[in-house]
């Protein structure tokens, strides 16, 4: 009788801790309330899906992409206690359109900035490395994602499934998100890229590819705080005046911006200021234009080689669409408001996976949190998210230690600079097969 006295008070007091609030080594319950202060949505505690659990749910989207949305309730043990051991599939469903997409969004967008005013990251000349790209998601196809997504076209047909198309902004040394904007294919990403000025941190180095040039674009993105510089790839028709020549290949120029550039953007001056280096590296020659104008400040041939750091963007999107989404390229969720909440909340599960790895790096020497396997780490934080409901709330603490320790482990070797995989073009598959033999051979 003893033993199953104890074993019942065991299980009582473990059902008053299958809360929510045993995540908040994680993500901060004040950060939580704040997103959904600034969404103007409410949160009533009486319901057995509080809007915070839902929003967990939502993360465990990204987390566990094999389950239903329902296990992923159960496998996280975010319900209130109740007398029914578990809800309807029904009640998430209805939970989910409950939360909104604006909740997740601010959630994201509170928690990006906090994670990145309170860490501090590898810096070049005093500047915060950033990166700006561009990614495209795949959704169910039906008609109103058609209406609102639309599809890749062309001259003969369209793309079967509706898209959106996504531009995010992240600190290339740990890969923390600071911010995205997204909308239909269609869409032209410059134009996305413009909702990310605003939320620019002063002092940094934002890289993009050579298909964001905009006089107006990155005449704003620099004017809109102090420091905030850019740098891309200059095109081959690029049209310039010499103020100043550093060097033969280090100059201070002026581009003009045209008519039209400045009819869209009302402050673009006719005359915009830029730096043009070119340097040859294994006989191949590379021109970036940036606003750095300084030589004394910014070494040319230090921003030649900065460039290549560009990539860890692509290096984030293929962590998030491999890695949490297991290759599985259509989102999950069937209606545009509901695709656009599990975006924002795969955005939100990145960056949360991120932070941690971040901490985990800063308790390293000289370890970059881009050097730490995501792939592994987020095995870890999956793994934590399944034994933390059965621990007391004054053991996560230490759990969350050892989680930060663990990640330390997964530290990946060194980058070989000498790995090349240059692209080529693949023929096309034909409706017949191609016959081997010539002529004569046949007879």
């Amino acid at each position: 009788m003893r033993f199953e006295s104890e074993l019942a008070a065991a299980f009582n007091s473990c059902g008053t801790f299958h809360t929510f609030e045993k995540y908040a080594e994680l993500l901060s319950p004040e950060l939580i309330q704040q997103g959904f202060e600034q969404a103007g949505v409410a949160t009533i505690r009486k319901r057995r899906l509080p809007l915070e659990t839902v929003l967990w749910s939502i993360i465990g989207m990204s987390l566990y992409r094999q389950k239903s949305v329902w296990d992923i309730a159960t496998q996280m043990d975010i319900m209130l206690p109740d007398k029914k051991p578990l809800v309807a599939p029904s009640a998430l469903v209805q939970a989910r359109q409950r939360l909104g997409e604006d909740a997740v969004r601010e959630v994201f967008r509170v928690m990006a900035k906090k994670s990145y005013e309170s860490n501090k990251f590898e810096t070049w000349a005093g500047l915060n490395l950033l990166a700006v790209d561009g990614v495209v998601w795949r959704t169910a196809d039906t008609q109103e994602n058609h209406e609102v997504f639309e599809t890749q076209s062309n001259q003969h047909r369209e793309n079967t499934y509706p898209q959106v198309r996504m531009v995010c902004h992240m600190e290339i040394t740990s890969h923390q998100l600071l911010n995205s904007a997204f909308a239909g294919y269609r869409t032209n990403e410059m134009k996305l890229a413009e909702q990310l000025i605003e939320t620019t941190p002063d002092h940094s180095l934002t890289i993009f590819d050579k298909g964001y040039y905009s006089l107006g674009l990155l005449n704003r993105w620099h004017q809109a705080g102090e420091q905030r510089h850019w740098m891309l790839p200059a095109r081959k028709d690029l049209q310039f005046e010499v103020i100043r020549s550093f060097s033969k290949n280090d100059k201070h120029i002026r581009l003009t911006s045209t008519p039209q550039a400045r009819k869209n953007f009302t402050d673009l001056p006719d005359y915009v200021d830029a730096r043009l280096v070119t340097k040859t590296i294994k006989g191949k020659t590379y021109r970036i234009l940036s606003s750095m104008v300084d030589p004394m400040r910014f070494p040319s041939d230090e921003m030649v080689e900065l460039y290549r750091y560009r990539w860890e963007i692509e290096l984030g999107y293929r962590e998030m669409k491999q890695s949490l989404l297991n290759n599985e390229h259509t989102l999950r969720s069937k209606r545009p408001d509901m695709i656009r909440q599990e975006l924002w909340g795969l955005l939100l599960c990145y960056n949360l996976i991120r932070q941690g790895m971040t901490a985990a790096a800063g308790k390293l020497n000289s370890v970059w949190p881009n050097q730490l396997s995501f792939t592994s780490c987020s095995m870890a934080i999956t793994h934590f998210f399944v034994t933390v409901s059965l621990s007391s709330p004054g053991n996560i603490p230490k759990q969350y230690e050892a989680l930060l320790t663990q990640m330390g482990y997964f530290k990946l070797p060194e980058r070989r600079e000498d790995r090349s995989y240059p692209r080529w073009v693949k023929p096309k598959p034909k409706k017949y097969p191609t016959k081997k033999k010539n002529a004569s051979q046949l007879n």
